[in-house]
C-alpha cells in the first residue's frame, strides 16, 4: 500500500499534497511546517511520535486529516496539475511574495498559479487591493473602475478576488488600461468562479495572474473565502474598500489588513445606501482613512511606512464592532 511519505519525495511535492489534504489557514499545520519542513511533517503525521507543541489528544485530532487518504487520486491530481501547466511557488523561491511571510504560521503552504508570477515579486508598494460589495451600485463600480484605472496607469498592480461587483469592475478597468492585475481565488486556478466571470478570469490568466492556495479542482467554500481574505490583505501595501455591507467578506479583508498594519482606506457613499455601511463604519472607527480619488490614494501610498502606524501599534488596539461582524458572516 502506498503511503504519503512515498509520494512526497521533495519539499515542493509535499507542500502541494498538503494543500490537497489540509484546509488553508491552519495555524497548527503552519507552525509545524515552519519548524519541521513539509517532508518531516508528513513523517510525523503518519507515525506515532509526539507532535511538537500538541497534547496527545490534540495530536490525534491533527493527525486525522492525514488518515486513509486516497493516495492514487493524489498522485493522479499531481500529474494532472503538471499536464495542465499550472505553476506552483513555495517559500524561498524567486517569485514567492515575501509579504505573505508577515502572516507567520498562517502563511500559505504553497501558491498555485496561472499567469505572470513575476507580479508577486514586485515591491509591496506596487500592489493595491480593491475589494467591495458583490451587489454593488453603479456609483461603486464607477469609483472602483476609476481608481483601478488610475492606479494601473501609475504602474500599480491591482489585486482583487474576481467576484461580481466591485472586484470585477477593478479587474476590468485595470485590463482596459493596459495594466496588471491579480485575482486571488478561493478555489482552484483551473476553475472559473463565479461562472459568469469565466471570460474575465480567462483574460486575467492570459495577461495577469490567477493565484490560489488550494489545489486545482478545489471548489470554493465558506472557510476558503474567509481564509483568502488574509492573502488579499497581506499581498498589498493598501486595501481599498469600495462599498460593503456591514457583514460582508470585504470587511474581513479590511480586518486582516488592519491587523497586519497595512494601510486601509474606504470610499464614502450615500448614507441612504446599505452598501455604504461597511466603509462608513471603518471610517467612523478610525481603522480606515477616507479616500476620495486616486490622488489621495497615491499620496498615502508614498508616505513612509512608519507614518502609517506600526504593526505592533495596530495589534494593540481592541477590534471594533465592524471587525467582529466581519468574522461572523461572509458574502459568497
Amino acid at each position: 500500500m502506498t503511503i504519503l511519505s512515498q509520494i512526497v519525495q521533495d519539499e515542493r511535492t509535499a507542500r502541494m499534497v498538503l494543500s490537497m489534504l489540509v484546509e488553508p489557514d491552519d495555524a497548527v499545520t503552519g507552525r509545524l511546517l515552519g519548524e519541521l519542513g513539509a517532508q518531516e511533517l508528513f513523517r510525523i503525521a503518519e507515525g506515532d511520535d509526539a507532535v511538537p507543541g500538541l497534547s496527545t489528544v490534540d495530536a490525534q485530532v491533527w493527525r486525522a486529516q492525514f488518515q486513509r487518504p486516497d493516495t492514487r487520486t493524489l498522485e493522479e491530481n499531481l500529474v494532472e496539475a503538471e499536464r495542465a501547466g499550472t505553476g506552483t511557488l513555495i517559500p524561498g523561491e524567486k517569485d514567492w511574495p515575501s509579504a505573505l511571510d508577515d502572516l507567520g504560521d498562517r502563511r500559505p503552504y504553497v501558491l498555485w498559479t496561472r499567469g505572470m508570477t513575476s507580479f508577486l515579486a514586485r515591491p509591496l508598494n506596487d500592489l493595491v487591493t480593491i475589494t467591495g460589495a458583490r451587489a454593488s451600485t453603479s456609483y461603486g463600480e464607477q469609483v472602483a473602475g476609476q481608481l483601478a484605472s488610475d492606479l494601473a496607469c501609475a504602474e500599480r498592480i491591482i489585486v482583487a478576488g474576481g467576484a461580481y461587483g466591485i472586484e470585477g469592475a477593478a479587474h476590468r478597468a485595470a485590463l482596459a488600461a493596459g495594466g496588471d492585475t491579480i485575482a486571488v481565488l478561493a478555489n482552484g486556478v483551473d476553475r472559473a468562479y463565479p461562472a459568469g466571470h469565466s471570460e474575465l478570469l480567462g483574460r486575467v490568466a492570459d495577461d495577469g495572474l490567477l493565484v490560489s492556495e488550494v489545489a486545482p479542482g478545489a471548489t470554493p467554500t465558506r472557510h476558503r473565502f474567509i481564509a483568502r481574505a488574509r492573502l488579499m490583505a497581506a499581498l498589498s501595501t493598501a486595501t481599498v474598500v469600495v462599498e460593503a455591507g456591514a457583514r460582508s467578506g470585504s470587511m474581513k479583508v479590511a480586518q486582516e489588513a488592519h491587523q497586519l498594519g497595512r494601510s486601509l482606506v474606504a470610499v464614502p457613499g450615500p448614507v441612504t445606501s446599505a452598501t455604504s455601511v461597511g466603509p462608513h463604519r471603518l471610517l467612523h472607527s478610525g481603522e480606515a482613512r477616507l479616500v476620495a480619488g486616486s490622488t489621495d490614494l497615491e499620496q498615502m501610498i508614498r508616505q513612509p511606512v512608519g507614518s502609517r502606524g506600526s504593526v505592533a501599534a495596530v495589534r494593540s488596539r481592541p477590534a471594533p464592532s465592524a471587525s467582529r461582524d466581519a468574522r461572523s458572516v461572509v458574502e459568497m
